[in-house]
């Protein structure tokens, strides 16, 4: 048996029944590592920002994500007494394995949100089995978050669901912080489902697995005592869920952006939490698709231990891409996806034939999201083009998660090693700057930008005296770009395509098909092709075997680049950069987009149909 295949790799994944032995699969290898107070879970020996103690409560805690549904909707788990010692033992301060009061910005605020999902719907398998000082210890223990403040972004929805779980147990909470969070929640909304996680300018996954999977649990829970506001939950979760699907290919893969990615199939949980809450956004049937396809494609990843254990990473094992929170337990908060186990049994949600995803526009134009989405004519890749996206508290490798050209479904982003060199920095899908000395910069916080119908628009400055105009052109297998760089130092540039696999299932290639010319680098493979076309400067085409692990998809990849040496003074780069799973790519990639400049009209024309795609002025720009 290789390593990746584990026996969750082999449940199809087709009925709720399945689903159950799902969530038993994933916690049985947890069952030697938790203490025998069962308040705590060690199973890593590397460190998060918090405490090893916290660290290890959050490793007991986050299955219960999964956990809590599965009892309601009537299933079990051999395990369930560790947790009934876990939730009588971690809350009584006179235990050694005390879980510690709850301070202000605390991760314990985090990680007490999967004790109030089981209070809210598993009481009889939790809240029931506990005696009356038991009972109170752990409610007093939860109360104290209502006296502490709390990071102001989706944190708040922690608070929420403390004091939701109390007011369902007959406990008194506090209705008037809950409804204070409520209110501050609702001001980081947008428009149309979206909303930003807090004073930011980052929009990824936290808007489906946090934001809306929160408020869906609450829409629920609440209809007849807050039928507004949940009403509203529900019709923002429909208006988000027209544009989340695009971010779907057909057979599973979501697309890898932004951080905590290490959370893997939590990417879904926002589907399970619309049968959930009964927001029939598509049929039924292709809900269930989305969260089932999405789960059977992780489910077939090297994202376990030997032990069964998930680990740090995204697609593999890989920690060189994890964040300063990030601890050994972290990745149970995918557990989330399994919020459906709750329905009964004949709820139309598994009643229903998983069904594919419906007809699709080969581009999304998502102005709130601050991207642009095209997929492919199999539907299989999807690609994101994003421009204005930045994590202002500076979270681990934020640049590589938000501001690169393009992100991929199944080529996903690299994260550097370091950033002397083209090999420890691996830029893919990014223009990436030297000032002569090796070390490099690419695009971070965008000074300005533009999403429009057809074009994403960015400008930068990876230092005072040097700025980068970008015009990103989306397509699928084709993508341009156009740069104008106006620059007071010598410098050197390098224009990174797709990292691409330089292997699939553990199996290498000899016969690579290489087309290279002096504009141009390509390499077509059975598995794929991927490759780089210079339309304008002087740029020379190679190959760049990256660092191992860079990638966080693949573990071994290069990386078809342009480089080039610019002298102070105003430069216009243009590139198209080619990438699809397909093997017969060939033909496709003599469709490459053609740039034709007359004067200073740039003229940049679609390869296929000839038609234009971009006309830019470079006189007066």
């Amino acid at each position: 048996m290789s390593r990746q295949k584990t026996a969750i790799s082999s449940n199809p994944l087709k009925s709720k029944a399945d689903m159950v032995k799902a969530v038993n699969q994933l916690c049985d290898p947890l069952i030697p590592y938790f203490s025998d107070s069962g308040a705590l879970l060690d199973i890593g020996d590397t460190y998060s920002q918090t405490s090893r103690r916290v660290a290890q409560m959050e490793g007991c805690l986050r299955p219960l994500w999964g956990l809590a549904p599965l009892y309601a909707g009537g299933g079990s788990w051999d395990g369930w007494e560790i947790y009934i010692r876990g939730l009588i033992n971690g809350s009584d301060p006179g235990h050694a394995d005390y879980w510690g009061d709850i301070s202000s910005y605390d991760q314990k605020q985090v990680e007490i949100a999967s004790i109030a999902l089981l209070l809210i719907l598993a009481p009889e398998h939790s809240w029931n089995r506990l005696d009356e000082v038991e009972r109170i210890r752990l409610a007093d223990w939860l109360n104290q978050t209502n006296a502490r403040e709390t990071v102001d972004t989706n944190w708040r929805f922690f608070r929420v669901l403390v004091n939701l779980a109390l007011y369902k147990r007959g406990l008194k909470g506090d209705a008037k912080k809950m409804e204070e969070d409520l209110n501050r929640l609702d001001q980081f909304y947008i428009s149309g489902g979206w909303y930003t996680d807090g004073d930011t300018d980052q929009i990824d996954y936290y808007v489906p697995f946090a934001f809306h999977y929160y408020s869906l649990i609450y829409a629920k829970q609440m209809e007849n005592e807050d039928p507004i506001r949940s009403k509203l939950y529900k019709e923002r979760a429909s208006l988000f869920a027209r544009d989340f699907i695009y971010w779907f290919g057909e057979t599973g893969e979501a697309v890898a952006f932004g951080r905590s990615m290490t959370y893997r199939f939590a990417q879904s949980c926002f589907w399970g939490a619309l049968a959930y809450a009964g927001v029939e956004a598509f049929p039924w049937g292709v809900v269930k698709g989305l969260l089932l396809r999405n789960l059977r494609w992780w489910f077939n990843q090297p994202i376990f231990s030997l032990e069964g254990i998930l680990t740090i990473g995204y697609s593999y094992s890989n920690l060189n891409m994890s964040e300063g929170y990030n601890a050994p337990g972290s990745p149970y908060w995918a557990m989330k996806s399994f919020l459906p186990l709750a329905l009964a049994d004949d709820h139309p949600f598994w009643q229903s034939e998983e069904l594919p995803l419906p007809h699709l526009e080969q581009k999304s134009v998502q102005r709130e999201a601050r991207m642009i989405l095209t997929r492919e004519n199999t539907g299989k890749h999807v690609i994101m083009f994003p421009a204005g996206q930045y994590a202002g508290f500076e979270p681990a490798n934020n640049v590589a998660k938000y501001a690169k050209f393009a992100y991929s479904n199944i080529y996903g982003f690299s994260v550097s090693k370091g950033n002397y060199g083209l090999v420890q920095g691996a830029y893919d899908n990014s223009l990436a700057l030297a000032e002569k000395d090796g070390l490099y910069r690419t695009r971070g916080k965008c000074d300005k930008f533009e999403i429009s119908d057809s074009c994403v628009y960015a400008k930068w400055k990876p230092w005072r005296d040097v700025e980068v105009e970008t015009w990103v052109i989306p397509g699928a297998p084709w993508h341009a770009r156009v740069h104008k760089i106006r620059t007071a130092r010598e410098l050197d540039v390098a224009e990174g395509g797709f990292a691409f696999p330089k292997d699939q299932n553990g199996q290498g290639h000899a016969d690579w098909n290489t087309i290279e010319t002096d504009h141009e680098i390509a390499v077509l493979l059975p598995w794929g092709g991927t490759g780089i076309k210079r339309l304008l400067g002087t740029a020379r085409p190679q190959i760049i075997h990256t660092e191992p692990n860079t990638n966080v998809c693949h573990p071994s990849t290069f990386l078809p680049t342009l480089t080039e040496e610019l002298s102070p003074g105003v430069h216009w780069m243009a590139s198209a950069v080619f990438v699809t799973p397909s093997p017969h790519s060939e033909q496709e990639y003599n469709l490459a987009p053609v740039l034709e400049v007359n004067g200073s009209q740039l003229l940049l024309k679609d390869g296929f149909s000839g038609s234009l795609l971009l006309h830019l002025d470079m006189q007066t720009l």
